[in-house]
C-alpha cells in the first residue's frame, strides 16, 4: 500500500504545490489548512508522515507537534516541519518538541521529496532479518520493536533519536563527524544543518539520564559512543 502523507498548511497555493509534488511521487496525500483539523486528521487517519507548517491559524504547528508526541497513536509518527521562520531558535524549539526534520520556505520541491523519503526510510528501521537487541551496560536497544530501555524503563524517543542512538551504539568507540551522521541518520547533507545533529545529541543525553556521559563530544570532529 502507498505511504500516506498528511500536509497541514494554511497557504492554499503552497498546499496545492506540495500536494502535487508528493502525489507525483506516488504517495497518498491528505490535506488540512488549520492546526486543529490537522491534529484530528492525524489521529483519525494515522498517516505515515506529517508535513506540518509552523504558523497555522488557531492551534499552531508547535502545539500540534506537542499533542502528537503526547498521544500514543501518533507519538512515533514522523513530523517534518515546514515554515517561513528560519531563525535558529525556531528550529531548535521544533526539534525539542519532537519534530524529525525542518525545512524553511521558500523551499525546493525536490529537496522536500528527498527529505520525506529520508524520514520515511528512518521510520522503517532495520529489516526483520537484522532484528536484534543491542545492549550496553544497562541500555538495551530492540531494533525489532523499535524501542530503547534503561533498567527495563522504556525511553520515549522519536524515530530520528532512535536511529541516531542506534548508529552511535553500533559503532562504539568510533568518532563520527556531523556530516557523516547527517548522511547516515538523516539521509542527506545540506549546508547549515550541523546544529540539527547537536540538538538531537543534546536531547538524547537528556533522555539517557545517568548514561548521558556515554555520548562523548570529540573536539574538532563530532561525537562518539564510549566503548
Amino acid at each position: 500500500m502507498d505511504k500516506t502523507v498528511l500536509v497541514v498548511e494554511d497557504d492554499r497555493d503552497i498546499l496545492a504545490l506540495i500536494e502535487w509534488h508528493i502525489k507525483a511521487e506516488g504517495f497518498r496525500v491528505l490535506t488540512e489548512t488549520d492546526g486543529e483539523k490537522g491534529l484530528k486528521a492525524a489521529l483519525r487517519e494515522k498517516p505515515d508522515l506529517i508535513v506540518l507548517d509552523l504558523m497555522l491559524p488557531g492551534m499552531d504547528g508547535l502545539a500540534v507537534c506537542k499533542k502528537l508526541r503526547k498521544t500514543a497513536a501518533t507519538e512515533q509518527t514522523p513530523v517534518l516541519m515546514l515554515t517561513a521562520k528560519g531563525e535558529e531558535i525556531d528550529r531548535i524549539v521544533g526539534f525539542e518538541l519532537g519534530a524529525d526534520d525542518y525545512m524553511v520556505k521558500p523551499f525546493s520541491p525536490r529537496e522536500l521529496i528527498l527529505r520525506i523519503r529520508a524520514v520515511l526510510r528512518r521510520a522503517e528501521g532495520a529489516p526483520e532479518s537484522a532484528a536484534t537487541v543491542i545492549r550496553h551496560d544497562e541500555l538495551a536497544i530492540d531494533t525489532e520493536k523499535h524501542c530503547v530501555s534503561i533498567r527495563d524503563a522504556t525511553l520515549e524517543l522519536t524515530v530520528t533519536e532512535f536511529n541516531l542512538l542506534l548508529e552511535l551504539v553500533r559503532s562504539k568507540g568510533r568518532a563520527w563527524t556531523r556530516d557523516q551522521l547527517l548522511d547516515r541518520v538523516w539521509g542527506y547533507r545540506f549546508e547549515g544543518y550541523h546544529r540539527t545533529v547537536d540538538t538531537h545529541i543534546r536531547r538524547l543525553r537528556q533522555k539517557l539520564g545517568p548514561l548521558a556521559d556515554n555520548i562523548e563530544t570529540v573536539r574538532g570532529i563530532g561525537y562518539r559512543f564510549r566503548e
